[in-house]
């Protein structure tokens, strides 16, 4: 037996997420696989940490690599959750069950934050319902909800070719909030107010609000970064952005930056122009189509 469970990209609500500010996630094509019939010698830390001395599956995340590098899609978080998966079924329980998915996501969720020193979960999310998500924490739950991406909004995805340590970045954010309090606070605040600007743009499926609140919070994330010296987006990434400006779409990191997979946000696909541009700066174009199933046996 096979379960697989999709990866994710997330659009906004980076950083600001860990702060209650709503996150849009989506769930993509590309999805790692837990085989039942073989057993895994040296299963990932957060597979451990859920299974403890349990025999693990195999898990196959080349769809979420590059040569052995991690895209930054979420393959930890999806891994976790295929296993966890294919043990409910296994023990004869449904995957449609959403009873099931939420006993899945807790489990996975606290595995994956107590191996990674924390995070949010929404990765977890996006593997375990798939589609697309409003993703909010509420003190130590979760608010998580699908919702509609506005009519006319053209999500593409790019590899940077190298990828990034989010450890490392959120590790000189927090070191922000020491150093500089104040400016910590006002600069999670814009960011809060950006993300929560495109979330409800979402809710009023208004495509030109959502690109509104996309780029405020790109370039609150970019401020971000430079308080915090730490390459959140990088040099690459901020001239690409610049060209999508210039063509009335936002180009910014998915997730935590420092490189890994960006995001380009528009009403409309990228200009070929803009295509010739990012493959001078190393960038690949990655194809996906949104995953609406989530984990499911295969």
């Amino acid at each position: 037996m096979k379960v697989t469970a999709p990866g994710k990209l997330l659009l906004t609500g980076a950083y600001a997420v860990l702060e209650g500010a709503p996150a849009i996630v989506v769930a993509i094509d590309r999805g790692a696989i837990a085989d039942g019939s073989r057993v895994d010698t040296s299963p990932s830390a957060e597979v451990r940490a859920a299974l403890g001395d349990a025999p693990a599956p195999v898990v196959d995340v080349t769809a979420l690599h590059d040569d052995g590098t991690k895209l930054g899609l979420g393959s930890s978080a999806a891994s976790l959750v295929a296993t966890l998966g294919l043990r409910a079924v296994e023990r004869g329980e449904s995957l449609a069950d959403p009873t099931v998915r939420v006993r899945i996501f807790a489990a996975a969720r606290e595995a994956h934050a107590r191996v990674q020193g924390g995070g949010s979960g929404f990765d977890v999310a996006a593997s375990v319902h798939g589609g697309v998500l409003r993703y909010q924490l509420r003190g130590a739950s979760a608010d998580c909800r699908a919702i509609t991406l506005p009519e006319g909004l053209v999500v593409s995805c790019f590899w940077s070719g190298a990828s990034a340590r989010t450890s490392d970045l959120r590790a000189r954010v927090d070191a922000l909030r020491t150093r500089d309090a104040s400016a910590h606070r006002a600069l999670f605040v814009t960011l809060t107010t950006a993300a929560t600007h495109a979330a409800n743009a979402c809710d009023g499926r208004d495509v030109h609000a959502f690109l509104d609140g996309a780029r405020a919070f790109a370039s609150a994330l970019a401020a971000l970064g430079v308080a915090a010296d730490a390459p959140i987006v990088p040099p690459a990434f901020a001239a690409l952005d610049a060209r999508a400006n210039d063509e009335r779409a936002v180009f910014m990191p998915s997730g935590a930056g420092g490189g890994d997979v960006a995001v380009h946000l528009a009403a409309r696909p990228p200009t070929e122009s803009f295509f010739a541009h990012a493959r001078a700066a190393g960038m690949r174009h990655l194809p996906f189509v949104v995953d609406r199933e989530g984990v499911r046996v295969i």
